[in-house]
């Protein structure tokens, strides 16, 4: 029995050397001082360098909201640009600690590439914009259109898949790269680009002379829950990346924000002295500090101070809440208690 126990425990190790990032992550964050996140780089509201250089998006806050947890510094992050094409490789062979790409949740996704959803941060759908030149003011009109679409993609395969359900045709005029697929519908080499509706809001905002030149068709063919990603066999950083972002909707549901967060540590609701940290035990759950979600309330906000600063009515893209607002108010964001 000794003898088998003994190579029970080898095999084990030995499985346990081929996992690379086995439990590895938080402890490479910490020795590195950054946490190493993917992000578009291109999308506005999401993740766009401003005119200082400085990443801001929701996405990028995501990313800042955990390192504010982990290390206790929201600006202790290294920002890596990543295509479509690129993201999952470079989530993989760890490059990146931690995926904030306006990536889209999907069983295929979930399974095959080693990889963990951790939360929806954005509910999404794909749609279409056109020229306003074009007259058309419904997907039902798009039969035979040319339309431009990114590769490597759930846009490419919605896509076919809509069409065909409709039974109209199209013509794809497929692009690797965000930058060209857009300079090709500008530029018009297609009469309709497709990508989901927070990105057209985005390109119609930031990536073309005139907005009032084109137009989102209402239509909406999809569901795109968008949502950070973490590798797949590392459960502890997997909890620390969701945990930070369920207390950011918490926090919003409780009423604590970036401004008041510090009046309430003093609250005798026990809820709120877990979630703050006053009531011990949920950063030693995740081995983390115990003011892992304050910090991250305090530095970057709850999550509706992040939806509103970067995609909210006040922006460019001017997003209301709908299907993003709590599920108190009428939402889909539900976040499970921290207990």
């Amino acid at each position: 029995m000794k003898s088998l126990k003994v190579i029970g425990l080898a095999a084990g190790a030995v499985m346990l050397a081929g996992q690379a990032f086995a439990g590895a992550t938080l402890d490479a964050v910490m020795d590195r001082g950054a946490v190493r996140c993917g992000v578009s780089g291109s999308l506005a509201g999401f993740a766009i360098p401003d005119s200082q250089g400085i990443m801001r998006g929701l996405d990028a806050d995501v990313c800042r909201a955990v390192a504010a947890a982990v290390l206790g510094d929201s600006e202790a992050v290294e920002f890596v640009p990543l295509s479509a094409q690129q993201r999952f490789t470079a989530l993989q062979s760890g490059e990146v600690d931690v995926l904030s790409r306006n990536t889209t949740w999907t069983l295929t996704r979930d399974t095959a590439l080693g990889l963990n959803f951790t939360n929806v941060t954005f509910y999404d759908g794909q749609g279409f914009m056109v020229p306003t030149s074009l007259g058309v003011s419904n997907a039902s009109e798009l039969d035979g259109a040319a339309i431009c679409v990114q590769t490597g993609t759930t846009t490419e395969k919605n896509l076919t898949d809509y069409f065909r359900a409709t039974g109209m045709t199209f013509d794809p005029v497929v692009f690797e790269g965000f930058e060209e697929s857009v300079t090709a519908f500008v530029s018009g080499r297609c009469d309709v680009y497709t990508t989901d509706a927070s990105g057209l809001a985005s390109i119609r905002v930031s990536n073309v002379e005139n907005p009032d030149d084109y137009v989102i068709l209402p239509d909406i063919i999809s569901k795109e829950p968008l949502g950070p990603v973490t590798r797949n066999d590392d459960d502890e950083w997997f909890d620390v990346v969701k945990w930070t972002v369920n207390a950011l909707l918490n926090a919003e549901e409780m009423g604590i924000s970036s401004a008041n967060v510090d009046d309430m540590l003093t609250s005798d609701d026990p809820n709120i002295q877990r979630l703050l940290g006053v009531a011990p035990g949920m950063g030693e759950a995740m081995k983390i500090n115990e003011e892992w979600a304050y910090n991250a309330i305090k530095q970057v906000g709850n999550y509706s101070e992040i939806f509103e600063r970067n995609v909210g009515t006040e922006t460019p893209l001017g997003f209301q809440r709908g299907v993003n607002a709590l599920w108190t108010d009428g939402g889909l964001m539900y976040a499970p208690p921290i207990r």
